[in-house]
């Protein structure tokens, strides 16, 4: 795993040969993180990062300037690595790594964050629920924004919330905002 861009940006992790997770492409982030840098100052934004993985969106917010990043993953074995990469960047103050299942924190969180990622298994059999899910909770703010990560089988463009669709290689992001941000939109 490196980092792409920001104070950290050219530092390289390695997770393991038994790691389980598939990364997003540094490519995709690359490309995610030159649109989120246009439109947003990642210093006063509450940032929640899904199905966390290697922790790599994580630590591309935490390398742009955010500092206040919640990082949730299942895995114990990533959930450890994720924390190594915490204490080897020093950035405990700014990045909060949570050992749970995604779902049951959706549903638990007394937080809201501003911008949430999720980025689960592309073949997990729940993943066409999570817009839902993370829209109807109290997670994301009123002008909050949602980004899924998901494969080509997927496909978010009816949903009420969704604003955008970007695709980098076979990895796709949908872009969601609140009901109250689109009718503050339209």
């Amino acid at each position: 795993m490196r980092i792409i861009g920001g104070t950290f940006k050219s530092r390289i992790f390695r997770p393991g040969k038994n790691f389980k997770a598939r990364p997003t492409t540094d490519f995709a982030r690359e490309n995610l993180f030159n649109i989120l840098d246009n439109r947003y100052d990642f210093n006063n934004k509450r940032v929640l990062d899904l199905f966390s993985g290697t922790g790599s969106i994580s630590f591309e917010f935490v390398s742009r300037g955010c500092q206040n990043i919640t990082s949730v993953e299942l895995d114990r074995f990533h959930y450890n690595f994720i924390c190594s990469v915490i204490e080897k960047l020093d950035v405990k103050s700014s990045v909060k790594a949570v050992n749970a299942d995604a779902f049951k924190f959706i549903g638990r969180s007394p937080e809201q964050f501003n911008i949430i990622f999720a980025d689960p298994p592309y073949e997990l059999k729940r993943l066409a629920e999570i817009p839902d899910l993370i829209l109807n909770s109290n997670l994301l703010t009123d002008e909050g924004l949602l980004i899924l990560e998901h494969g080509k089988t997927n496909n978010f463009s009816a949903h009420p919330c969704f604003r955008e669709l970007r695709t980098y290689g076979s990895v796709h992001f949908s872009f969601f905002v609140r009901k109250t941000a689109v009718a503050d939109i339209k």
